[in-house]
This record gives structure tokens, C-alpha cells and sequence, in this order.
């Protein structure tokens, strides 16, 4: 309206984050505990054909596992909304990775304590390309049996890498990952441009 001193709010930014890590970390349990709508999941059944080539050893009670990705949203303010894309764990999925990386901004990476090697490649991967992530330690059953210091020893992380206890399927707890996350990379950019201010996909 002509004279208006009405100003349209500020579109939020959207920022693409991965949630990575070995087969059946909890990566399809975080996304839907966290997501503010119904997960986008792309699952199929675990059948005998997989046998010879998905390792169930300490996760025998896990019937699916997800072919291609997982996606959900989650509003942290009213300028920041987080799309989350949670990536396959099973080797023979990995070629997709290079293009759900593209765009984000971060990761979080889930490791399982009783499997750590399962994310190795995970970390791996964020640090060659240098994407930013942080360590979610996965307590199954609630049980955390080791601190973050032992779990960043085992895993060689340096000091910069968060390690955070956390379990998939509570949103609270994963939603602390996330926070801590961005909160990483909203420091890092204020280091890098004085901004302080995300810049996500496409903006």
C-alpha cells in the first residue's frame, strides 16, 4: 500500500547440513527426532541378497537401511532454517555423497561407540573437503560408556572438533548437535567476513 511504513520481514536463510556416518549409526533416527515435518526417507528392507555385503555385526536387530537419503527441516530462529540431508552408510551408496555435498555448509558426523571404524570414512571425507562437522557420539539405550576425550583420541580428531554425546532419538538432544553446529559456523564466519551471517544454498 502506497505511504505504507510497513517493511516485509526479511526472508529466513536456509542452510544445507549433512548428517553422515557409518550403517546403522542412527543417521534416519536423527533426522525424523529433529525434523519439524514428516522425514522425506528413502528406505528399503534388508534382504538376503545383502547379506555378503551389509555388516550387521552389534546391529542385528536393524531391518532397513536407507538407499539414498533422508531429508528434513528444522526452524532454529526466525532468520535460520536448517535443511538436514542424512546420507547412506553402506559402502556401495557412498558414490552419492559427492552430491549431497553439495551447497552444505556442514555436517554432523554420528559415530556408533560400539563401531567406531563404521565413520571413519565419514570424517575422512569432511575433512578432505574441508566441510566443517562435528562428532555426535550416538548413546544407543541412552548409554554413554566413554567421555568425549577417549571417544577424540580413538577417532584422532584434532582439538577443534567438537565431540558431542548425544542420543538420535530424543529432539532435544539432537537438536543441541545441530545448535552447536551452527554455532561453529556462525563464529567462523564472523572470524572470516565480520558478518557473523550464514550465507546457505543459492544466496
Amino acid at each position: 500500500m502506497a505511504g505504507s511504513d510497513t517493511v516485509a520481514p526479511a526472508a529466513p536463510d536456509t542452510v544445507k547440513i549433512l548428517i553422515a556416518g557409518g550403517f546403522g549409526v542412527g543417521k534416519t533416527t536423527m533426522v525424523g527426532s529433529v525434523s519439524e515435518i514428516a522425514p522425506l526417507r528413502t528406505e528399503e528392507r534388508l534382504t538376503d541378497a545383502g547379506a555378503d555385503v551389509d555388516d550387521l555385526a552389534g546391529i542385528e536387530e536393524k531391518n532397513a537401511t536407507t538407499v539414498a537419503l533422508d531429508f528434513g527441516r528444522i526452524t532454529i530462529g526466525q532468520d535460520l532454517v536448517l535443511y538436514l540431508f542424512g546420507t547412506p552408510g553402506q559402502q556401495r551408496f557412498w558414490f552419492m555423497w559427492n552430491d549431497l555435498a553439495l551447497g552444505a555448509l556442514g555436517a554432523v558426523v554420528l559415530v556408533d561407540v560400539r563401531r567406531p571404524e563404521t565413520s571413519f570414512a565419514a570424517i575422512d571425507f569432511f575433512e578432505r573437503r574441508k566441510i566443517p562437522f562435528v562428532v555426535g557420539v550416538n548413546g544407543f539405550y541412552g548409554d554413554h560408556p566413554y567421555p568425549p576425550g577417549e571417544i577424540r583420541d580413538a577417532l584422532a580428531l584434532p582439538e577443534h572438533v567438537q565431540v558431542l554425546l548425544c542420543d538420535a532419538r530424543e529432539r532435544d538432544s539432537s537438536r543441541d548437535v545441530l545448535i552447536a553446529l551452527i554455532d561453529q559456523l556462525i563464529a567462523s564466519a564472523a572470524g572470516a567476513n565480520g558478518s557473523g551471517r550464514l550465507t546457505g544454498p543459492g544466496r
